[in-house]
């Protein structure tokens, strides 16, 4: 996926965006990069890959050396960034965070008006270039970036740095967040409100979406007004959000906490409860879903598996999934007290593909478990997300609820998909119970799309919910 950060200071500014780059490395892991601008030496930039370390270890000695009272910074899943730009606009560095779906088109009517491509991501074209080349195809910054914005199918928030101003510009549909922060020598916009809450910035207010505003150290200005339709993506309370961020006013602990009180509550109802020892969360999104469910349900909570952290990096950092897989398996560490003999339920954010989860359960039955149950904070996954950039593998058929359509009904099943997404109907049943057995869970229950709704908080027509129902 990616986050990026940006600030503009009366002061150097650089350990500032240093740190709050860095605090968005939850986000990315392939690439970190980092542009500062100052007076006496211009632009500078630096850019490093951080698949095989933190990005503030490849980082801290260009810092040393970076000098500027304002800058961008990025953390990628995909390609280099941010860019440095020379056009009729001006010299200005370009960060994004998004997904284009028609970039082959875009590209095609960039090359038949004789324009041209440099960067280059493994044999393609990298999309900050060009977002940067439909920028420049107007007459300033703020029509440019919009004109970029309308083009792109899929969606894109932009930082754009010139030698005088930062410009902010929020997805058209704001289906990501973006946040400015103020303190008294300048302003910052961010991807996660703790990145600058930590360095003394104070919450200013969330950019609407499509909003795009020019900032400098004294004044915010709006370019162009927030528009009014917004479809925030819901996953990134259930899962991509840190702990102590918070999106349009609502704190992403929080949310998991309520998330899991209602998949308890259902259980409740349904009499699912009874005979559990104890409830966890798969580490580490998981656990304060299980948290909320042990509040709600009286079950006591614990951690019967612990997540090394030290050294192993997130599970879908390297490129092949068998090193992902090895690397998940490796890197959850058993009690085995906690589960020998033990009835126990497990939350997690979600089921995606199923084989590390499936490893996951085999591994706790070796360890002695009488009956592992299952409950995920978010409904069924049924289609691959085609407005953000969440994954390597954007397949539909690689999630365990497509392939486990096509071995129900073949083909002829996904015309009937919201069918499956509902447990009450014959096919919703049919569905659960075969991921149940594959995965060899006691039980299987999901979230709801209303109660992933009522745990956020916010108006449902304004969350995008569409890798669950295929709604925009």
């Amino acid at each position: 996926m990616g986050g990026f950060f940006g600030v503009i200071s009366k002061n150097d500014c650089v350990s500032d965006l240093f740190f709050g780059v860095d605090y968005h490395s939850h986000l990315g892991t392939r690439r970190g990069g980092m542009a500062v601008y100052s007076k006496q030496d211009g632009f500078q930039r630096a850019i490093h890959n951080i698949e095989n370390a933190p990005f503030r270890t490849k980082f801290e000695n260009d810092i040393a050396e970076m000098r500027g009272a304002s800058g961008i910074g990025c953390i990628s899943d995909s390609d280099p960034q941010p860019l440095m730009v020379r056009s009729h606009l001006g010299n200005y560095a370009l960060s994004t965070v998004g997904l284009i779906n028609n970039e082959s088109r875009l590209c095609k009517e960039v090359f038949e008006k004789g324009g041209h491509f440099l960067e280059m991501s493994g044999g393609r074209i990298n999309a900050t270039e060009l977002v940067a080349s439909l920028i420049n195809q107007q007459g300033d910054f703020v029509s440019g970036i919009r004109w970029a914005q309308e083009k792109i199918d899929g969606s894109m928030s932009i930082l754009l740095l010139t030698q005088d101003a930062l410009y902010a510009a929020r997805d058209l549909k704001g289906r990501m967040p973006l946040l400015l922060g103020r303190r008294e020598d300048g302003v910052c916009a961010s991807f996660e409100s703790f990145a600058y809450q930590k360095l003394g910035y104070v919450d200013e207010r969330d950019l609407g979406p499509g909003e795009i505003v020019r900032i400098t150290p004294e004044e915010i200005t709006v370019e162009a007004p927030a528009l009014e339709k917004m479809r925030i993506c819901a996953f990134l309370w259930t899962y991509y959000g840190y702990p102590n961020s918070h999106y349009e006013g609502v704190t992403v602990e929080n949310m998991r906490y309520r998330c899991g009180g209602i998949l308890a509550q259902h259980d409740l109802d349904e009499g699912l409860c009874e005979g559990i020892d104890m409830v966890a969360g798969v580490p580490d999104s998981g656990t304060p879903h299980a948290i909320g469910y042990a509040n709600r349900s009286h079950i006591p909570f614990g951690r019967p598996l612990i997540k090394y952290t030290p050294t192993w990096p997130r599970s879908f950092m390297p490129t092949h999934q068998t090193m992902r897989d090895l690397v998940a398996r490796m890197k959850m560490v058993p009690v085995p007290d906690l589960i020998d003999q033990k009835r126990l339920l497990f939350i997690d954010d979600s089921i995606v593909r199923g084989t590390q989860m499936r490893e996951t359960i085999e591994f706790l039955y070796q360890s002695g478990a009488r009956e592992v149950h299952f409950r995920t904070a978010c409904p069924p996954l049924l289609y691959s997300c085609k407005y953000l950039n969440f994954s390597r593998n954007g397949s539909n058929a690689s999630l365990i609820t497509n392939r486990t359509i096509a071995r129900l009904e073949g083909e002829a099943g996904f015309q009937h998909l919201e069918e499956y997404a509902d447990r009450r109907t014959e096919r919703g049943q049919a569905m659960l119970n075969s991921i149940c057995e594959e995965l060899h869970f006691t039980s299987l229950r999901y979230q709801t799309v209303e109660g992933l709704a009522e745990a956020i908080g916010i108006s449902p027509c304004k969350l995008c919910t569409y890798c669950w129902t295929g709604k925009e």
